[in-house]
């Protein structure tokens, strides 16, 4: 949905928002980067091909599981409306309704979950992308199951039709003002609602939705290639330097070399880092905004985090949608069940600790906790940094645990992927 909220446009709003580096710092990192990517085609040459990626997701041509895989999503999301229409009609109980939205839901993770694990055909990267897909129908569903009931309970209360509209009070567009839409419950329960919002860059349900009145064209083809500029610098980048600084990171794994060790580890966490920075670009401010451009749609996608004093405001504001999702359908839920805020902090990174693992694990075969873990020690780092680091401080240790973080599970995950599936064979 739409990134800019104010008259200034989101690119301008995009560019005001990022901290200005120091000049010096900011050239020292330039050069040294720049040094090592020059060291890097020196000593490898040009390894980037762009057909190679077709194999990522394709092991056979004539087997296609990945793209089966999603177009089955739609029976799931068909399953969930067909109950919403006989909970509305009162043609189905609440306790049924609950039954049937858990198996359906339940399914949604298991089932792909279960094809993966059997199908040989499936390559790791096809598996991501469709375990994905899947658990974001799941957020999707939850969040579409729970406002429905809302609608209803409000229904019962006032005896009158619930026309319940997007919690963004005073939007306004760079192209005009948002259009409000009066849609009231049980007359949002069609195909056109329901897909609307599996497409919309929203996990959170609306019955009204913020529209604005056009597309701005410029915009649109801004982020566009942008889109299309930087998945291709991600694919090169990819191939040109972490693949070949983790294969070189497999033999002080099993010599146990712990200094060359951690030589591998800083080397992989430039362009790991790097990487990371364009992929968060490229996906939470180019594609969700084309995505919500072409749809008329309106919302943020991410906040100033790399500003974070502390970790809970890392993980506040680098996710918007996520976030949002687990404040309205997890958190508030829990809090207002009598569960203390500490306890239900702590449910959340948990469950956002099984879908990085489910994520992970699952495409690859092979369980090791590594992701699960990692999100569950930003537990104790966020009470660390909290309690005992303030400003400048706070922020380099949440930069810290970014920059060396995602290189250790990394390097964790490919070592324990090798010696499975590689090492044996030798």
């Amino acid at each position: 949905m739409r990134e800019g909220s104010t008259d200034t446009s989101p690119a301008i709003q995009a560019a005001h928002s990022l901290p200005a580096p120091d000049s010096l710092p900011f050239c020292f990192q330039v050069l040294s980067n720049a040094r090592l990517f020059l060291e890097n085609l020196i000593k490898y040459g040009i390894l980037v091909d762009p057909i190679q990626v077709i194999s990522l997701f394709l092991k056979d041509p004539y087997s296609w599981p990945s793209p089966c895989l999603v177009i089955v999503a739609n029976v799931f999301a068909l399953a969930a409306l067909h109950t919403e229409k006989k909970l509305a009609t009162g043609c189905l109980s609440e306790r049924s309704g609950t039954v049937l939205h858990t198996i359906n839901l339940l399914t949604i993770l298991c089932f792909p979950a279960l094809v993966v694990l059997a199908v040989t055909s499936i390559t790791p990267v096809g598996a991501v992308f469709t375990l994905a897909v899947h658990t974001i129908l799941f957020l999707k569903l939850f969040s579409f199951k729970d406002v429905n009931r809302w609608c209803r309970e409000r229904r019962r209360t006032k005896g009158v039709p619930v026309a319940q509209t997007s919690s963004a009070p005073g939007l306004q567009k760079a192209n005009g003002d948002v259009v409000p839409s009066g849609v009231s419950y049980p007359a949002n329960l069609t195909y056109r609602d329901l897909y609307y919002f599996l497409f919309a860059p929203t996990l959170c349900y609306e019955l009204n939705f913020p529209r604005s009145p056009r597309i701005r064209k410029r915009f649109l083809l801004r982020r566009l290639f942008e889109m299309l500029f930087f998945l291709q610098l991600l694919i090169g980048l990819i191939q040109q330097w972490m693949v070949p600084t983790i294969q070189n990171s497999m033999k002080p794994f099993r010599d146990m070399d712990y200094s060359r060790i951690m030589e591998r580890l800083l080397k992989l966490a430039v362009p790991n880092h790097l990487i990371w920075l364009i992929f968060f670009y490229w996906f939470f401010h180019s594609s969700l905004n084309v995505i919500a451009e072409v749809m008329q749609a309106t919302t943020r996608f991410r906040k100033t985090w790399w500003n974070s004093e502390s970790v809970t405001y890392f993980w506040q504001n680098w996710n918007i949608p996520v976030h949002k999702w687990c404040l309205r359908h997890f958190y508030r839920p829990m809090i207002k069940r009598g569960v203390g805020k500490w306890t239900a902090q702590t449910a959340v990174f948990l469950a956002s600790a099984f879908f990085h693992e489910y994520l992970v694990s699952v495409p690859l075969k092979m369980f090791r906790l590594w992701a699960f873990m990692g999100m569950m020690a930003q537990i104790p780092l966020a009470w660390f940094v909290g309690r005992f680091l303030r400003g400048n401080y706070g922020n380099a240790a949440v930069w810290i645990s970014l920059i060396i973080g995602q290189p250790v599970a990394v390097l964790m995950y490919v070592h324990d992927y090798y010696v499975l599936n590689y090492e044996g064979r030798q």
